[in-house]
């Protein structure tokens, strides 16, 4: 059951007996999160441990169990929905790792569990006690105690109420009884029957109707509140709710209305007990309060634009997620991840046609930056289906939809299944954008790169030249897609023996990409490596060598000293240097 108090007596345990756990506390929030993508993170973050990025998604995460401080840990997973899809994650059976789960549902017969209950009368008093204040409490005891009881002894209920008398110092116990009663009706509304314990939920939904009566003089607060309900059940952070809430363009208005915002949430949500603020400075609404929050939301008639403004900000961080996202990205994006699956799940019909892929698009790229296909692809699918229904068979992003599935397939090394989407793609391109457009031009460049890879060098060649002429006539001679294409075309002629043919290419690329994307791009360092092949190929190792050290001090600092690319260009420095 919701409000009874689990989450806060696995953080009272947590805090109070730390010091027993030499090898760690780790909590992690796993309602709406990716409890995996959380654990690695961790591991990195918090551990210090450095998890090489070549490995499956799960391997990684068993790498941090098998690697994980010396000492008894304590691993917390807060509010756990089902624990099928949690089990795959759990440490190893070892003594040393301890699991603390809490959880609505009840849970396998195999795992030793504590059933709580609601509060005793005696703490439930003293509960009240402390948020209000002895004196007043004692001074009206007995209608204390009935006004516990009324609450079905949950803690939730009786801070909210408790914290309702603290903002009101004059209002009497009998008062507040009332106004408690008088919001049962309307409380009632908000059950779900399915879940059973009815009268303590009952006071609770009765308190939070409260709450929201004591709003009334504020409706810009209701309304807030109703907005942060759009979150996904996971911590947000302030600065996404401004991206969501403020509108102006302007920097003093823009400041003017933080401040106005800041007030709204401590003095009206953080004071009342209806928004949490956590000790690493990110809000969330506990379950019950924002389903409360929801169903307010929509009683209110701006609720469409709520939505609406929600989803263009949570399309705003989507597209943020560069292609190939490095580290940094990875890390600077995860707090938002939860959010951005809510705006491609739930609130999809309120995306615009012109945003529809982009959470879905940005989804699949943070995966996908991580080496984690098999979480990318799903996103990838659902982004073709909903662009197929929303847009029809025949529009751009449905090509776009199938390109990035494609690389899914091709990443995977899953040629055959890549080749007929990518050609699918490309002439579905030629049919809307004409033979002649940029994006025709990146549909060329993926299947010749694939063909490539399947050792078919005479279908590749004539698909790059093609895509590169394309791509100086449309975007001019100094671009990166140019560069890209250079390279591409430099690294066929590599394979196939054309070594002066593929030098000039690869050194224009490499030329290229240092001056449009920066001398520490990772693109820099492919073009640094690959041009250290081709010195490799042709006996001329003395200027092999730099080339690859270049590629790899690059590498290490922008991508991290275990991702793929990384671990390629170390184990090609290596190999020259015992081939000297």
């Amino acid at each position: 059951m919701g409000g009874v108090g689990k989450t806060e007596l696995a953080l009272q345990y947590a805090l109070r007996y730390q010091h027993n756990y030499p090898g760690g506390l780790c909590w992690l929030p796993v309602r709406g999160a990716d409890i995996g993508t959380q654990l690695i993170s961790f591991g990195r973050t918090e551990l210090g441990l450095t998890i090489p990025d070549q490995l499956e998604f799960k391997e990684q995460v068993r790498y941090c169990w098998r690697n994980w401080p010396e000492g008894t840990a304590l691993i917390v997973l807060d509010d756990v929905v089902d624990y099928q899809e949690i089990s795959s994650y759990l440490p190893p059976a070892q003594p040393r790792f301890k699991v603390l789960i809490t959880s609505r549902e009840n849970p396998e017969p195999s795992i030793k569990h504590i059933d709580l209950d609601v509060l005793s009368s005696k703490v439930a008093l003293e509960l009240l006690r402390k948020l209000v204040g002895k004196e007043r409490i004692d001074k009206e005891l007995t209608e204390a105690e009935a006004l516990c009881e009324w609450l079905g002894y949950l803690p939730l209920g009786l801070q909210l109420v408790g914290g309702y008398l603290a903002l009101h110092p004059r209002l009497t116990i009998p008062k507040i009884q009332k106004r408690l009663e008088k919001q049962k009706l309307a409380a009632k509304a908000l059950l779900d029957l399915k879940l059973g314990q009815i009268k303590p939920l009952l006071g609770v939904a009765a308190a939070l109707e409260l709450s929201w009566e004591d709003l009334k003089d504020c409706p810009e607060a209701q309304q807030l509140g109703c907005r942060l309900s759009l979150f996904g059940q996971a911590p947000f952070e302030w600065s996404l709710v401004e991206s969501c809430v403020i509108e102006t363009e302007d920097e003093d208005d823009w400041e003017e209305q933080q401040e106005e915002l800041e007030e709204l949430r401590d003095s009206f949500l953080v004071n009342r007990n209806l928004l949490q603020l956590s000790e690493q400075q990110t809000y969330r609404l506990h379950q019950l309060i924002r389903e409360f929050f929801q169903t307010k939301l929509a009683q209110l008639p701006e609720a469409d634009r709520y939505k609406q403004r929600f989803c263009q900000a949570m399309v705003a961080v989507a597209k943020e997620i560069p292609d190939t996202p490095t580290r940094d990205d990875i890390t600077a994006v995860t707090p938002a991840i939860p959010h951005l699956k809510e705006a491609a799940t739930v609130l999809t019909d309120w995306l615009r046609d012109e945003d529809l892929i982009n959470p879905f698009v940005g989804l699949g790229r943070f995966y996908q930056g991580q080496g984690t296909y098999d979480q990318a692809k799903p996103w990838y699918e659902q982004c073709l289906n909903i662009t197929r229904s929303h847009l029809g068979e025949n529009h751009p992003d449905v090509a776009t939809s199938l390109d990035n599935l494609g690389d899914i397939y091709y990443f995977q090394g899953r040629y055959d299944e890549a080749k007929p989407i990518y050609q699918q793609a490309l002439e579905m391109r030629k049919q809307l954008l004409g033979h002649h457009h940029p994006d025709v031009a990146t549909s060329l460049n993926n299947l010749a790169y694939l063909y490539h890879s399947m050792g078919r060098y005479d279908q590749a060649e004539p698909l790059i030249q093609q895509a590169l002429e394309m791509y100086k006539q449309l975007l001019g001679h100094h671009h990166p897609n140019v560069a890209t294409s250079l390279h591409k075309l430099g690294l066929l002629y590599n394979s196939i023996g054309r070594y002066d043919q593929a030098e000039p290419l690869i050194q224009q690329a490499l030329e290229m990409r240092k001056q449009l994307l920066g001398n520490d791009h990772p693109k820099v360092a492919t073009s640094l490596n690959n041009l250290g092949l081709l010195y490799k190929s042709t006996g001329r190792y003395d200027q092999a060598e730099p080339l690859y050290q270049q590629a790899l001090e690059i590498a290490e600092q922008r991508l991290g000293s275990n991702h793929p690319d990384t671990v390629t260009y170390r184990e090609n420095l290596e190999r020259l240097r015992d081939d000297l």
